[in-house]
């Protein structure tokens, strides 16, 4: 195991930057250590762990702002702002399960710092937008040692170069984050989801299209096919096995009630339909967010070791995607599982680690379509063998690399999280 530093200062983290820089020592960057599993697995003798950079700064429920340093856990965060009613609206993700078969602990949710240098979005992408979108302001120490700040703490005075978007989902590759600040919203007055059963794929992401093309300011949808849908105990889901498209509609309670209806009647006539509302609803949603049903349970059952991939398509195509990924894989379409979130733009697949977890196959059905796949969740062995993220093209990586070297010029941040080399 890795030599271990704890800073409990930003000074402190400059200072362990700057001798590492000095030595030309390369060193985990760690917040939790909740998603070290994401990415590929960095080759490091000593470790920055920024667990102890803890504590909410300053929360501003009438600004709509938070700040806090980067260690603190997202448990933490978003119990203070259940307090005051308001919540992430791009609603973080808890990969606990999904990574090691625990959740909701400080541990396994991770920390603020952690969800917003991985740039992790739940359902309510499509609507609110990433994680960056709403990353205001930033403190860190780059790989030259250097102390920097970017943004700020107010929405109207976040100016000068946008060096937060540039640190969302960079994995910890340029700098050691140590304080983040966030826009923050109210958390709407009620939620229900509009549930369509059985429809196929094909039905399935032009209802969830249509829904969001509509005037009914739909914040969710996905779909679940029907080996899938299982997973989700509920009773308000039919007793056949059947697939389940969800539409989630929030707000003002009214409101909802008649969106919900008018969603219903737009949509259900040809199929059955129904709702879930309140705690129902949130936890349908929280199920989906989190990719509980390629959770580890902690035994090995059927597909417990399985490789999880995270892909991205343009929304309407997420249909032909999946079938033009069963007819490349042929009799291997058997192992693979799989369900929509971001009304078909994000497919979460399952596949046997076997053949590389199909990694040629998962991509090279992308090519008609656009988009990229990431490989969330796989041994360490595969996650070294194959390429986690997408391959950039040529003057994608120029640039990636100009910033890389702006920022750590030694390349001694996380080296290789992201790409090989690099």
């Amino acid at each position: 195991m890795a030599d271990r530093f704890k800073p409990e200062s930003i000074e402190q983290v400059a200072d362990v930057v700057s001798w590492a820089a000095a030595e030309n020592t390369p060193i985990e960057i760690l917040g939790r250590g909740s998603k070290a599993a994401l990415g590929r697995p960095t080759q490091t003798e000593y470790s920055l762990d920024l667990s102890a950079l803890t504590g909410i700064t300053l929360y501003e429920p009438d600004e709509l702002v938070l700040s806090a340093r980067a260690g603190t856990p997202m448990a933490e965060i978003e119990a203070a702002l259940a307090e005051q009613n308001q919540y992430l609206a791009f609603e973080p993700a808890d990969y606990g399960p999904l990574l090691n078969g625990s959740a909701g602990d400080d541990v396994t949710s991770g920390s603020l710092g952690g969800v917003m240098s991985c740039n992790l979005a739940g359902p309510r992408r499509i609507k609110s937008g990433a994680a960056r979108d709403h990353f205001l302001g930033l403190k860190g120490v780059s790989g030259r040692g250097e102390i920097f700040q970017a943004g700020g703490r107010v929405v109207k005075n976040v100016t000068g170069y946008d060096l937060m978007k540039l640190h969302a989902g960079a994995y910890g590759t340029l700098s050691a984050l140590t304080d983040i600040t966030v826009k923050v919203l109210p958390a709407p007055d009620k939620t229900r989801s509009v549930l369509l059963f059985g429809l196929d794929d094909a039905m399935a992401v032009k209802a969830m299209t249509q829904a969001m093309g509509s005037s009914h300011e739909v914040s969710a949808a996905a779909c679940l096919p029907a080996e899938i849908a299982k997973g989700f105990e509920n009773s308000h889901f039919p007793d056949t096995a059947k697939s389940v498209t969800a539409i989630r509609v929030e707000g003002p309670g009214p409101s909802v009630t008649h969106r919900c209806a008018a969603l219903r009647n737009e949509l259900g006539a040809q199929t059955e339909s129904n709702e879930l509302h309140s705690h129902n609803s949130t936890s349908l949603w929280t199920y989906i967010r989190n990719v509980m049903p390629f959770a580890l349970s902690g035994q090995a059952g059927p597909g417990e070791s399985d490789a999880v991939w995270r892909v991205s398509v343009p929304p309407a195509s997420g249909a032909e995607y999946v079938a033009a990924l069963q007819q490349s894989l042929g009799d291997q379409a058997a192992g693979l599982r799989y369900f929509f979130d971001w009304s078909g733009g994000l497919i979460w697949l399952a596949l046997p680690e076997d053949a590389d977890a199909q990694q040629q196959a998962v991509r090279d059905a992308l090519s008609p379509y656009g988009g990229h796949a990431t490989l969330i969740r796989a041994s360490a062995d595969l996650r070294n063998r194959v390429a986690v993220f997408q391959p950039l093209d040529l003057g994608i990586s120029a640039l990636s690399s100009r910033v890389k070297n702006s920022f750590d010029p030694h390349g001694i941040m996380n080296p290789g999280r992201m790409y090989a080399g690099v």
